[in-house]
Parts: C-alpha cells; structure tokens; sequence
C-alpha cells in the first residue's frame, strides 16, 4: 500500500465538463486528496465484484501506433478476450484504440484524446450507458448489457502514472456527479458530447493498482453493467506513483473500449 494524491471533483452546483483535447476548456474543480492505493496484485479482484480484474492477454500488435493494425487485428482481438471473460453472447468493441502518454513524455496531447485522464471519473453513466446499448443492439432485445474497458500499459515497468480503480462496493451513488465529455476531434469534425460521471471526494473510496504492469497484461474494468447484481461501474484515475524512480519510462497506454450483450 502507498499513498498517493488522487484528484477529485468538487460540487460548486454546476455541471462540469471536460474536453478529450482542449484541457484548458474544461469546467472541472478539482481536489487534490491523500488516499491509500492498495497494490490490485494482492487481491483476487473479479470485474463482476470489485468491477476490474487483471487479465493475461498476448497481442498479435507489434507497432501500436499502426491503426490499420488496431482496426483489422486488435479490435478482434478483444472482443474474442471479452466474450471468453464473460460469457456474453456478444461484444462489440466501440473504440479504435485510444494511446495515452504521461506528461513527462512529451506526448501527452500529440495525438487524439491522448492525455491521461487526471480526475476520477467513469466515461459514461447511466443515460449514456442506455443510448449505446440501444445503438448498438439495433432492434434485437438483450437480457443485460455490459460495457468494459480494456487498459494496458505499452510502456516497460514501473509505469509513473499508472491508473487507478476505484472498488465498486467502496463507492455510492451519491458520490458521482454527472458531467458533460466533450469531444473536439483534432481532424477538425465537429464536436459532439455525452454524459459521464465524475467522482466527488469519500473517505471511504478503497483504491487499487497494478504495479509493474507488462504488455502481456491488461486490466479489463467496467463502466456500466445493466445487471443490479453485479458492479456497476468503476470510477478511476491516473495518478502519480510516489514510488516511481525519477528515471521511470513515461507511462504509454492503450485503452479498447467494448459493449458486451446477453441476447433475450
């Protein structure tokens, strides 16, 4: 166990809001609070309990900065690991593949959507949640639908700005926010934005991480599940190891993003 600032949001009685690319646009009054981060690796966590769990998964990738490759690999690639994971009848992987880098890299922001995500937040909420289920499902009647993200650290350990998760039992309604994530697309297409949730400050959060994490490991977390049983979502963060040797590789991440369907 370590502790470490995790970045919260404040109410102030307005909605905040936050861009994938135009950071100083955001409306986002933060927090900085010391939380003990528990080392994930200790625990048997499952994503259908704590809402995330470490799965080993060795990719077909070589070049991640290959789209082309994402799309006609990598995207398959993990919607066959969900479907194994979970049992679902069906997933539908619904992002190409998002590189994120730290900020001692220099990178963070070359690219779309490319900074670590530095606030606790969950990237969508239930009203967002129920439009991309429906979307996605078209006119066929699921029993429960499911959405996951699968995040894996590219860069070698230890990663100085690894991600944190958020125990979905340790959490409450009450402690989310709804938000507004705003997306500027830097090809210059035009903006469009959907609800998520934002995570205010509770003493009683429990906080995990995967230290060391290799590129044959992925954590695989969830943001909406339909089933009242089971987690339903995971707030989460980017935050700085205290432990990170000052000459520790900046972070490189990928994150796939996927809806998971039980058909009726």
């Amino acid at each position: 166990m370590r502790e470490a600032l995790i970045a919260y949001v404040e109410r102030d009685g307005s909605r905040p809001y936050y861009y994938a690319n135009a950071h100083e646009k955001d409306r986002v009054p933060v927090a900085l609070h010391a939380m003990p981060v528990h080392d994930a690796r200790a625990i048997d966590a499952h994503v259908d309990r704590e809402g995330f769990q470490l799965v080993r998964h060795r990719s077909a990738i070589t070049d991640w900065t290959d789209r082309a490759a994402l799309e006609a690999v990598h995207r398959d690639e993990v919607a066959a690991l969900i479907k194994t994971l979970t049992g679902a009848d069906e997933v539908q992987v619904t992002s190409p593949g998002i590189l994120r880098f730290s900020e001692k890299s220099g990178k963070a922001g070359s690219t779309d959507n490319s900074h670590p995500a530095r606030f606790a937040h969950v990237d969508i909420n239930d009203v967002t949640a129920a439009q991309f289920a429906q979307r996605g499902a078209g006119e066929r009647a699921f029993t429960r639908c499911a959405a996951y993200n699968l995040w894996r650290a590219l860069s070698p350990p230890p990663q100085d700005v690894p991600l944190a998760f958020c125990d979905a039992r340790s959490f409450t309604e009450a402690d989310l926010i709804v938000a507004q994530a705003i997306f500027d697309p830097v090809d210059g297409s035009p903006e469009w934005s959907f609800e998520s949730w934002v995570a205010a400050h509770n003493p009683a959060h429990r906080w995990y991480f995967y230290p060391d994490l290799t590129a044959d490991e992925a954590v695989l977390f969830k943001t909406n599940d339909s089933d009242p049983a089971r987690a339903h979502c995971v707030p989460h963060v980017a935050f700085d190891d205290p432990r990170a040797p000052a000459d520790a590789p900046p972070r490189i991440s990928i994150e796939m993003r996927a809806t998971a369907y039980w058909w009726a």
